[in-house]
């Protein structure tokens, strides 16, 4: 069954996160999913205080860029989330927006090897394994987690052009596509991360509900581009949607609310209470 859930958008100031939270998990979302966007809320420091107000809601950060942390550090925040909240916290790692990352200094000369070499000293490190590297971004030295995660987390890859997504079948556990992929792209991303075995795919999917929906939605593309994928419409006409991202392959749809969304205590609930049933 493929899984529902909705993303908590970080223009909304953090404060808000802890009321939509748990209202997410009072309404029985399967999952909440945070953005780490430059330069609006941490990704960590949100789900771990989402997560900590709730009781059964799995929250996903879609994604952390590697530029950003050290990978020794990045393992122990997703292993600490870990033994705090168990398979309740998922945790995505990705290239980022390279503007944002020269904005801090930290943009990569080649993205693609940092992440290979970040992604895959990360997931040994979460296995409890000790780590000595010596790559062209990641540097390592005898490193092992004093407090790893209980059972290894999957880690989850953002990616969108065909070597990230190779990349992602290769080092990640799942991938992490964009509110801009369609239908028949999340059936090529699949053919092109080449897993014969479980792999996590989520898809970010822009939709809006109630009145007015379709002018969010007209908006929306004007902001994003006129061929950005989304829906609007009533709970039958979004399921269709998620329905048809399930079929190309879409293991988890995670539903977008339009920028400026007045209400996203409403929208996740929305989402678990009058959509989720039809997905069931």
């Amino acid at each position: 069954m493929t899984t529902l859930g909705a993303i908590f958008t970080p223009n909304n100031p953090p404060e808000r996160l802890l009321g939509v939270a748990r209202a997410a998990d009072e309404a029985g979302l399967g999952e909440l999913w945070l953005w780490e966007d430059c330069f609006l809320n941490s990704g960590v420091a949100a789900a771990s205080a989402a997560l900590a107000v709730t009781g059964r809601l799995r929250v996903g950060i879609g994604i952390m860029p590697v530029p950003f942390r050290n990978a020794a550090l990045c393992a122990m925040e997703i292993a600490t989330l870990g033994r705090l909240f168990g398979d309740r916290a998922i945790a995505g790692v990705g290239h980022g927006v390279q503007e944002w990352m020269a904005q801090v200094g930290a943009r990569p000369a080649s993205p693609l090897t940092l992440l290979r070499e970040y992604a895959t000293a990360v997931r040994a490190l979460l296995h409890g394994e000790t780590v000595t590297t010596a790559g062209r971004y990641v540097r390592l030295d005898k490193v092992t987690l004093d407090w790893p995660p209980v059972v290894a987390p999957p880690l989850l890859i953002g990616a969108t052009g065909p070597k990230t997504l190779a990349l992602s079948g290769e080092v990640g556990d799942g991938t992490i596509l964009t509110g801009a992929t369609t239908v028949a792209g999340v059936a090529e991303a699949k053919r092109l991360i080449a897993v014969d075995g479980p792999h996590e795919i989520v898809v970010f999917v822009a939709a809006a509900f109630g009145p007015g929906a379709r002018e969010l939605l007209r908006v929306h593309r004007e902001q994003s581009g006129p061929d950005e994928p989304g829906v609007a419409g009533d709970a039958a006409e979004i399921a269709e949607v998620v329905r048809a991202y399930a079929a190309a392959g879409a293991t988890k749809v995670i539903l977008q609310p339009m920028r400026g969304e007045p209400d996203p205590e409403s929208y996740v609930r929305f989402v678990a209470e009058e959509v989720q049933p039809l997905i069931a």
